[in-house]
């Protein structure tokens, strides 16, 4: 089952259930991370924040069928393997 409707009204997750994912790290050590969670009460859906200071407090939701297709179209583009 996946989430339907507004992604936006649910919870903020704890800061704890965010892992944070980097690299690159041209200009300072969280200057490249993104930071993922599940989203609380939603089933198979998640929020992606911004590590850098100019994009506190911006998020994104996904439904993992939303964030499978980011990834997946990412990869292809980007030439990568898995």
């Amino acid at each position: 089952m996946t989430m339907t409707g507004n992604l936006y009204a649910l919870p903020i997750p704890a800061a704890d259930a965010f892992a944070t994912y980097c690299g690159g790290n041209a200009g300072g050590s969280n200057e490249t991370c993104v930071s993922l969670a599940t989203i609380p009460g939603a089933e198979a859906s998640f929020v992606i924040r911004d590590s850098k200071p100019e994009g506190a407090g911006k998020e994104l939701r996904f439904t993992a069928a939303e964030l499978d297709d980011f990834a997946a179209g990412w990869v292809r583009t980007r030439g990568l393997t898995l």
